[in-house]
């Protein structure tokens, strides 16, 4: 039987789970209890960082801005798998699944670059650290946050263009969990193979070539630690290290499963799951990751809750009024 595909603009239907019932129930609770943490836990750390002092350094900034952009990379996906995984209408709009892979891919392809940016912040800081307030002084941490997210845009812009002209199956079924670039090729009937090497070198670029800069920094700033004589000094360093290698792994880890998977359908089964811990968990992790390890953020956020605990505290004139 042949599948007819044309271009019109009708309503995409998100598989997901539909096989499993059961488990999607399971999920929907699952992801509303990581969501909610991930939005307190991305906004706390973005709020310490914007009102401690003692956090205004450029590692900060860029870990404000991997909260942020955190924040906004699961909210443009998961509320719509909190509706489809609750009911079972699993419809989404032409134009929601346009703009939810827009911004899906912006959003991702920036926290490429963004981690690459992070990892040369902290081999400045690890490795020439006499000179590090002069090289990443505020107008050249602005210019790398731009770089990030524009590099981002840019690559969103190409790849869901393209990824949008083709003409798509009029049965309309995408077999993923959110409108991503695999899944809406495959729904294709024509030729994709313009599209799958564009998806191939996107991927080298954003994260093959990132990942080699992450770990080619990291190789030098071991270097570089195991130089440092004092044990505490060494232990700062690689706190701080640590907690940025963990949220690395955890995020290229997931991508690359993928988007440099191969073709068949157990790869795609396994996709989803891996699509479904890069959207929802690792968003959720990285606050926890960067504060359970981090003495500075931990110092800043008991400071923060104690001049909290001070300001709702009644003064002593107003404490004399009331007496009066």
């Amino acid at each position: 039987m042949i599948t007819l595909c044309n271009g019109s603009h009708s309503d995409f239907i998100l598989l997901g789970f539909s096989d499993k019932p059961y488990l999607e129930k399971v999920l929907f609770w699952v992801i509303l209890i990581f969501y909610c943490l991930t939005i307190s836990g991305n906004m706390i750390i973005i709020l310490v960082s914007w009102k401690d002092p003692k956090l205004q350094i450029p590692m900060y900034f860029f870990l404000s801005n991997l909260s942020f952009l955190d924040l906004c990379f699961t909210s443009s996906c998961v509320p719509q798998m909190l509706v489809n995984f609750w009911g079972p209408g699993k419809t989404i709009s032409y134009l929601g699944c346009a703009i939810q892979l827009y911004v899906f891919l912006w959003l991702g392809a920036t926290e490429c670059v963004l981690l690459v940016v992070m990892a040369i912040d902290r081999y400045v800081a690890v490795c020439h650290p006499l000179q590090y307030t002069t090289i990443m002084h505020t107008r050249v941490c602005v210019q790398l946050s731009i770089l990030a997210w524009g590099t981002g845009l840019v690559q969103s812009l190409i790849q869901s263009s393209t990824t949008l002209q083709l003409p798509f199956c009029s049965h309309r079924m995408v077999n993923d969990i959110a409108c991503e670039v695999p899944a809406l090729i495959q729904l294709s009937n024509i030729d994709t193979t313009y599209n799958e090497v564009l998806m191939s070198i996107a991927s080298i670029i954003l994260l093959v070539v990132p990942l080699i800069l992450i770990l080619s920094s990291y190789c030098a700033i071991a270097k570089a630690v195991l130089k440092i004589k004092s044990a505490a000094g060494r232990k700062k360093a690689l706190g701080t290290c640590t907690s940025h290698l963990l949220v690395v792994s955890l995020f290229y880890g997931t991508v690359t499963g993928v988007y440099l998977q191969p073709k068949n359908p157990y790869a795609h089964e396994r996709g989803k799951f891996l699509t479904l811990f890069y959207t929802v968990v690792t968003p959720t992790l990285n606050p926890l990751i960067y504060t359970l390890r981090n003495k500075e953020v931990k110092g800043a956020l008991m400071r923060l809750g104690r001049k909290m605990w001070d300001s709702s505290k009644p003064s002593e004139h107003s404490h004399m009024f009331v007496c009066c």
